[in-house]
């Protein structure tokens, strides 16, 4: 499980590494082109349930923080769905998608 660490304060969101590589590409995109957007997930149980929503922007410091040394694939489908509901104004941790790509790549075989 990796973490996220938000602002000054380093408020710290728990987040599977998968996803959070993802998120990352997704997130450094947008902030490098100088835009502001919030980024929403759900409250494992565990945690107490229900939701959070923080409001990234160039100069808010992050950390990312995986558990594993090595980086996962990346899935374009998921990169893409992920940029889409930030696109809408919320980046949402939204599903992984099955990856077209592979599919490509299972068939050539």
């Amino acid at each position: 499980m990796g973490k996220l660490y938000y602002g000054g304060n380093g408020h710290e969101i728990e987040i599977e590494d998968r996803l959070l590589s993802h998120l990352k590409v997704v997130m450094l995109a947008k902030l490098r082109r100088g835009e502001s957007f919030a980024l929403s997930w759900t409250v494992d149980p565990d945690h107490g349930s229900g939701r959070g929503t923080v409001w990234l922007s160039p100069g808010v410091d992050l950390e990312f923080r995986f558990y594993g040394n090595r980086p996962p694939m990346l899935n374009r489908a998921w990169i893409s769905a992920l940029n889409s509901s930030a696109e809408r104004g919320e980046l949402a941790m939204v599903p992984e998608p099955a990856d077209p790509s592979e599919g490509m790549a299972a068939a050539r075989a």
